[in-house]
């Protein structure tokens, strides 16, 4: 069953040249509809039962193509796994940041940014832009430390 808000991702791989296929029509609705960060592997194994004749070599190449045209996320939590999760998806707010247990390996996400951070942001994002003549689009934070579950066992 394909997520009825995938219309988007159609428009984007046409605008760029590439294709609609079964594979990154499975990936992507595979991501919109789960609030895991999953990796290639995780994916590959939810998705052979339904579509066997997806391999793991094309969950590895689509991904790819899904990060290049920024319609995902890879996300690097110090494992040596990838994470991906959807760069926009109806079920997360549109711009969130994570923090990651070193632990436990748990990804959280928050949206609820406090006025401080906001303003360093903005003023990050305005003194780069003015520094190196670049237009910042969007940004990646992650913070590693500890979950309470994991700091109470330490």
């Amino acid at each position: 069953m394909k997520c009825k808000d995938s219309q988007w991702w159609h428009g984007k791989f046409r605008g760029c040249g590439y294709r609609v296929t079964v594979a990154r029509e499975a990936i992507l609705d595979m991501l919109a509809k789960t609030d895991k960060h999953m990796s290639a592997e995780d994916i590959y194994m939810k998705l052979h039962p339904v579509y066997p004749n997806i391999g793991l070599t094309t969950v590895y190449r689509t991904l790819d193509v899904l990060s290049n045209l920024a319609i995902i996320f890879k996300l690097d939590i110090g494992d040596g796994r990838a994470r991906y999760e959807l760069a926009e998806s109806p079920k997360k707010p549109n711009h969130h940041h994570h923090l990651v247990c070193t632990g436990c390996r748990k990804i959280i996400d928050y949206s609820d940014f406090i006025d401080q951070e906001i303003k360093l942001l903005q003023e990050t994002e305005k003194g780069l832009s003015k520094k190196y003549n670049f237009k910042i689009i969007n940004h990646l934070i992650q913070f590693y430390g500890l979950c309470s579950d994991c700091a109470s066992k330490g």
